[in-house]
């Protein structure tokens, strides 16, 4: 069975019968895993909480990106330099 990363679920079925009360919940809970055959096959996110995932995902990049810089070599250049470019 795929792990369930969500501390609530629904059916496919309930977020058809009811998507206002699955968003709802997703807006309690931070976020509701969708199941079909017990299976997730989506998440409904409140719009913070999907927020928070893009800025730590965008955070985790940039510090990806400073990791394989890391000894590479540095230009410096001044703010008049800047302005010619």
């Amino acid at each position: 069975m795929s792990r369930i990363s969500a501390s609530q679920v629904s059916s496919i079925s309930e977020l058809k019968r009811s998507p206002a009360r699955v968003i709802e919940e997703a807006s309690e809970e931070g976020a509701v895993a969708i199941l079909n055959r017990n299976k997730p096959v989506a998440y409904v996110l409140d719009p913070e909480t999907y927020e928070a995932m893009l800025d730590r995902l965008e955070d985790y990049e940039d510090m990806k990106k400073v990791i394989e810089r890391q000894g590479q070599s540095v230009t410096y250049v001044t703010l008049d330099e800047l302005d010619d470019l």
